[in-house]
């Protein structure tokens, strides 16, 4: 299709080419002229190679180096709030209440089981205890004291089970209190005073980030993935070098380094999980933003040519060269990348060619030109 396209081009140009000489011959009025068409004048640049930067960048998802769900652990009604959201606040601050005097009277009520039991196991050894020399002086059975010891083993089992409720009640009215499980800002408070909240509902009470490190997760297909860890292996400063630029399109002030976040390719999307860690000492950004990675990459003895000069069609990039007639070729180019405003070049050319830096719209393969040769930038 595109050595169609090219042939046609190459049809074309040369059919308005005899169309002018003729129309220009018959504008001479029956007179011999000469036809002389000027040569379209065409500045081409000396390819040469050169240390070159790149840079690939993937979207990724912000999150904060600790991020928690704050969830209640008892049902019951939301009595105080004692943050707002956005709010930066330190491990163990109480942060809402839930109302506490049921759970205060599950204290009060297995505190009293508690004593009963202890009570009951008194009670139980004292039968012992006066059985014992009974037996000893063989007035009653033996049995009868084995019933009294098991008796006081029943007693004591039940208060260890009633320390045990007291415990548990205990616990209950502590979680009344929820403190933050972390350092961090809150997020959003979706619940006010007086709903309802128990510990299956989907929705958090909150949501606390630490935002003082963040991770940047983003994605790379495994062919990219592979690529990335050859240019490590040559390069291990890649990985320290990782720029970040953030929702307003301004680069991020702090360079941050890259990890593994995923040690497996996801078969269902073909890609791997990556993170970027960067520092965030001034709470500009925030769990739950976007931003785009930026990876920086050196390539020794690279070809490159501006984008300007190199013609698109149909996502098949090419270049016109100059030949020693002064006639242009079209020649296919493989791209590694970008650099700047240049691509940097994989195949297609060589150090020496000329390349046609404008008029390239009304070039075609095999068309004399008039050549300037221009120095690089």
């Amino acid at each position: 299709m595109i050595q169609q396209i090219i042939q046609c081009r190459r049809t074309l140009n040369r059919l308005l080419f005899l169309a002018a000489a003729m129309i220009l011959s018959a504008c001479g009025g029956g007179q011999s002229q000469t036809v002389s068409l000027a040569l379209t004048e065409v500045d081409f640049l000396t390819v040469s190679t050169a240390t070159a930067g790149i840079q690939k960048k993937f979207p990724g998802n912000v999150e904060g180096s600790v991020s928690v769900d704050v969830k209640v652990q008892v049902s019951g009604y939301l009595d105080a709030i004692y943050v707002k959201e956005g709010d930066y606040v330190t491990k163990g601050q109480r942060l809402f209440q839930i109302k506490s005097e049921v759970f205060n009277e599950q204290v009060n009520n297995a505190q009293a089981m508690l004593k009963s039991a202890i009570a009951n196991q008194a009670t139980a050894k004292i039968e012992v205890e006066k059985i014992r020399p009974l037996v000893e002086g063989k007035v009653v059975s033996a049995v009868q004291l084995q019933s009294a010891q098991a008796a006081y083993d029943a007693a004591s089992a039940a208060v260890s089970q009633a320390k045990a409720s007291v415990s548990s009640a205990r616990l209950n009215a502590d979680f009344a209190l929820i403190k933050a499980p972390v350092s961090g800002y809150i997020g959003r408070i979706p619940k006010r005073v007086g709903n309802l909240v128990t510990p299956s509902d989907a929705q958090p009470l909150t949501t606390l980030a630490d935002i003082n490190t963040l991770f940047v997760y983003f994605s790379m297909s495994e062919a990219e993935y592979i690529g990335f860890r050859k240019d490590v292996a040559r390069d291990p400063g890649i990985v320290n070098n990782v720029e970040l630029i953030i929702a307003d399109g301004s680069t991020y002030g702090q360079l941050g380094k890259l990890e593994t976040a995923s040690g497996n390719i996801d078969p269902s999307t073909g890609s791997i999980t990556l993170k970027a860690v960067f520092s965030n000492p001034d709470k500009l950004l925030r769990s739950g933003g976007s931003a785009r990675v930026v990876i920086n990459q050196k390539i020794e003895s690279a070809l490159s040519v501006p984008m300007a000069s190199v013609k698109d069609i149909q996502d098949r990039f090419f270049v016109f060269m100059l030949d020693d007639s002064n006639k242009v070729s079209m020649s296919p180019l493989q791209i590694a990348g970008r650099s700047g405003e240049n691509y940097l070049v994989k195949s297609g050319i060589k150090a020496g060619d000329k390349v046609a830096l404008n008029n390239i719209d009304v070039l075609v393969d095999g068309m004399q030109v008039k050549p300037k040769l221009v120095k690089s930038k």
